[in-house]
């Protein structure tokens, strides 16, 4: 594997995500504290978590976790399960088990940057582009002409981040079909599904419906409890699992204990959660439907089919980076340029940006980016 080039969005974020009075681009719903956690639990619950032993655990993940979350497929038993310590290890693992570098891979674009430049340090990759004329839906065409005799995985990712899209169901049943023919795996990373507006229509798990199917989840985004940094992946397929334990046994070991019995509570609970952060969301999107509205001379904006976050248009002349670097500068106000989404592997859209609205306490923030507006107009 090459060195890695440095990850734009994180560096972008390890600058500004805890300087910014307004954070007004997060991917993640919003968060809870300890208390109201453990006051979901049960007395028992409660008391696993008083009385843990800190030693280390498996490195599978704790047995009574990995089975809570195989009931939240319909057709994958808790053997099927691997933890990981967040999203990013699985993401980086099954790239690294997957693929060799006589292999090629196919990834959706724009993308969350690993995506794309972890199978780039291990083999060629070819990728290909969501339409934004199409509703950001993927050409299931363009995918089949990407396809080489040594294509050995398919990444996606519906929500999709940072639009926010979902594929529509057919088109994902026929990037199924395609794969299957060619041997394919699929490495869906579906860390949004379940987080959405009210009628929210999310997709299959990909581990359900594809022998060949990698789902990866994690707690950070739908369940807005990132600090647990406790994510998975679920396969059918038992040689790729077994590869990939015993990849993990170079990085994180095995997961945190605490964060175990904290992710049990939050998915005994998930469907309290996820109501309750899909109701934040429902409040949030008439708020910034309306400050659209309000601008609509600079912006145009569509709303997302799912997740906590969408990527509109910036219309104005100084161009989308210079607009985001000022907010954030001059009035505090974060928001993530398209440009952090640039790709090796094509053209991405350069007039765009990343904005939230999963968190609570829009209002201040979105006050703040009106008055910055207002600024702008008046010259």
């Amino acid at each position: 594997m090459t060195m890695l080039p440095d990850f734009k969005l994180e560096t972008h974020f390890s600058k500004w995500e805890f300087k910014a009075k307004y954070h007004m681009t997060a991917s993640d719903a919003e968060s809870m504290s300890m208390r109201e956690l453990l006051e979901m639990a049960t007395p028992e619950e409660r008391e696993a978590f008083d009385e843990l032993w800190l030693g280390y655990t498996e490195t599978f993940g704790a047995p009574d976790l990995r089975e809570t979350i195989a009931t939240l497929y319909d057709n994958r038993q808790s053997s099927e399960i691997l933890c990981f310590a967040g999203a990013s290890e699985g993401i980086f693992v099954a790239n690294s088990v997957i693929l060799d570098s006589e292999s090629h891979a196919i990834v959706v674009t724009p993308n969350y940057q690993s995506h794309e430049t972890l199978p780039l340090a291990i083999c060629e990759a070819t990728g290909v582009p969501l339409d934004a004329d199409d509703d950001w839906s993927l050409d299931i065409d363009r995918v089949a002409a990407a396809i080489r005799p040594n294509t050995r995985l398919l990444t996606i990712n519906f929500p999709h981040n940072p639009t926010g899209t979902i594929l529509p169901l057919d088109r994902y049943q026929a990037l199924i079909a395609l794969c299957r023919k060619h041997g394919i795996y699929i490495l869906h990373d579906e860390i949004f599904h379940g987080l959405g507006a009210s009628g929210t229509q999310h997709l299959p798990f990909v581990a359900d419906v594809y022998e060949r199917g990698l789902s990866l989840n994690v707690m950070s985004k739908s369940y807005g409890l990132p600090g647990l940094r406790v994510g998975w992946i679920a396969c059918a397929d038992s040689e790729v699992i077994s590869k990939m334990e015993r990849m993990k046994h170079y990085l994180s070991i095995c997961n945190s204990g605490p964060s175990e019995r904290l992710s049990q509570i939050a998915l005994r609970n998930r469907d309290k959660i996820l109501s309750r952060n899909c109701a934040i969301i429902d409040d949030n999107l008439p708020k910034w439907d309306a400050f659209f509205a309000r601008h609509a001379a600079f912006f145009d904006w569509r709303r997302p089919d799912g997740s906590c976050m969408a990527f509109p248009r910036y219309k104005g002349a100084d161009g989308v980076e210079r607009f985001c670097r000022t907010l954030v500068e001059d009035s505090g106000v974060l928001l993530l340029p398209g440009t952090i989404y640039n790709s090796a592997l094509g053209d991405t859209p350069t007039d765009r940006f990343r904005m939230g609205f999963g968190r609570r306490a829009l209002e201040e923030g979105l006050a703040a980016l009106d008055t910055h507006m207002d600024r702008m107009i008046s010259g």
